[in-house]
């Protein structure tokens, strides 16, 4: 019974505490720009609202599916956190824009899996 728990507790915590450690390892990387221009940076914030969602789920996912406020809240923590980290890395910066587009895959996340809910 204990080894079918622990085999739970990480199928359901590793998932978003590995894409955590995923962001941290990206937003460390001095330079992610490929040279597109706009594209590369639409791409890039895109990407960035995506990753935030997916984390917003898996952490929801974590708790059951309960606790939406909270799993919301470590993925804007995490949002947070991660732009004051890029503060620290030669050639990048944190911007509460970032932020706010990285709340905006949250926020879409929530929507959707609460739609989905309510069609199926």
């Amino acid at each position: 019974m204990a080894a079918a728990t622990a085999r739970n507790y990480i199928s359901r915590f590793v998932p978003p505490l590995a894409l955590m450690g995923l962001i941290y390892f990206l937003s460390a990387q001095a330079d992610l720009n490929s040279g597109l221009g706009t594209i590369d940076m639409i791409g890039r914030k895109l990407i960035h609202a995506a990753e935030y969602g997916l984390l917003f789920t898996l952490w929801w996912r974590a708790f059951r599916w309960r606790w939406a406020a909270f799993a919301g809240l470590i993925a804007v923590a995490w949002a947070i956190s991660d732009e004051f980290h890029q503060l620290s890395v030669m050639g990048r910066h944190g911007s509460p824009i970032d932020v706010l587009i990285d709340c905006s895959g949250v926020l879409v996340a929530y929507l959707l899996i609460r739609w989905r809910r309510r069609v199926v």
